[in-house]
């Protein structure tokens, strides 16, 4: 596990953006952990986000002219990495869309820097992957080439089939995505920590076994 990312889960968890017990999720599965980016919702806690996304896009490696991130909760993740790799280095544009067409003023469906060359979607998680596919879509239209796609948790379970959502989103769309933890990241997080948190692992482990990858 590198320094950032148990620092980043140290920030979730203090924000409550991770939190622990159980919870159904969209699919109708009881998860023992959940993740929220709308909580870290203050400039504070936002700027502080978008440099953990900047050290994972920048370790990834992955080539990108640009940010993108969909309607809605994208929105400030694409802003805040935008600012956080700024200040080292690259500055680089970012644009996120509407989820309905504006018929006056400017108009269209993009608000920021116009789509070329190669964009990195940034999103909070993929569940099902239809932001990412819709993002694709998007970029593609405007005659830009999707780079690949930034998260902040890779749940590693399984989607539609026996790969992740992640995995099918790598597959079927040819992307590779970057996450700043995983679950895996998670599990070794809290096998480390000397509190009460161990007392999660069995659950969170035991829910691997029947959903992971």
């Amino acid at each position: 596990m590198k320094d950032y990312q148990r620092e980043f889960l140290d920030f979730a968890i203090e924000c409550q953006a991770l939190r622990f017990g159980e919870f159904t999720l969209k699919s109708g599965r009881i998860s023992p952990y959940f993740f929220n980016t709308g909580l870290f919702n203050t400039g504070g806690r936002l700027a502080r986000l978008g440099r953990f996304y900047a050290r994972a896009i920048r370790d990834s490696a992955i080539p990108f002219d640009m940010l993108f991130g969909p309607a809605y909760k994208g929105v400030p993740l694409a802003c805040s990495a935008a600012m956080a790799l700024a200040e080292s280095g690259p500055d680089v544009p970012y644009a996120f869309n509407r989820k309905e067409v504006k018929k006056y003023g400017e108009g269209g469906v993009i608000i920021g820097a116009p789509l070329a060359g190669r964009v990195l979607i940034i999103d909070d998680v993929i569940s099902a992957g239809t932001s990412v596919r819709e993002s694709v879509e998007i970029i593609r239209t405007a005659g830009a080439t999707p780079a690949g796609v930034a998260i902040a948790i890779d749940r590693q379970e399984r989607g539609e089939g026996q790969l992740s959502a992640v995995q099918e989103v790598e597959h079927k769309l040819g992307l590779n995505v970057v996450s700043i933890a995983t679950l895996e990241t998670l599990l070794t997080y809290l096998q480390g920590k000397g509190d009460g948190s161990r007392t999660y692992v069995t659950a969170i482990d035991s829910y691997r076994h029947r959903y992971g990858t």
